[in-house]
């Protein structure tokens, strides 16, 4: 189902996820500057290519088979849009009180689809924060939407994301988390299910 707040068409700095597919099909061949510029772009590519090495295993695994149920993937291309803008300036302390040093939240949003899509089994959905982010050392709460390969227990495999997330954000960025919300949305079968196909 897709997000109604979401316009299917929505760019990403100028681009739509079918035209940054199409260039990633394409080997990213040739170099479009427009795309391998922008820190948007970049991100929604690496998840693009992570979902894409899932989508490829679950369709080799099924092939012949069942009729996969992709609406999964339609849920993950949204948290994919949204996650890759910009969003709200994150400040960053610096000693020179004239510096002004800020990540966006569409980095911290990577970071955090970075971090879940590397555990085994785990595609990240989406990634929101909430709080006054904007203000330095405000307290910010990070809620992560996970899909889950078949197989997997739950609780283990939430616990794994949320220890990771806190984790990566306690080292790359200057922000007060108070929690790390981990839920499963979607459950991907495999083989192991369904009388040994899923």
């Amino acid at each position: 189902m897709t997000d109604p707040h979401l316009p299917g068409d929505a760019l990403i700095d100028g681009h739509t996820l079918d035209e940054l597919s199409d260039y990633l099909a394409r080997g990213r061949r040739p170099a479009d500057p427009g795309i391998e510029d922008s820190a948007e772009c970049r991100a929604a590519l690496a998840s693009l290519e992570r979902l894409s090495r899932t989508t490829r295993d679950l369709l080799e695994e099924e092939a012949a088979r069942v009729p996969v149920d992709d609406s999964w993937v339609g849920r993950i291309l949204d948290g994919i849009r949204l996650d890759v803008q910009a969003g709200r300036r994150i400040p960053l302390a610096h000693p020179d009180p004239l510096a002004e040093l800020a990540l966006t939240e569409g980095s911290v949003r990577a970071l955090v689809r970075s971090v879940g899509d590397s555990i085994d089994g785990v595609i990240v959905g989406r990634c929101r924060l909430d709080g006054d982010v904007e203000t330095l050392g405000a307290p910010l709460a990070v809620h992560v939407e996970i899909s889950v390969r078949y197989g997997v227990p739950f609780a283990d495999v939430a616990e794994r994301v949320r220890t990771a997330v806190a984790a990566e954000l306690a080292r790359h960025a200057e922000l007060v988390v108070t929690e790390v919300d981990v839920t499963v949305t979607d459950v991907r079968e495999d083989q192991s299910s369904n009388g040994g196909w899923g």
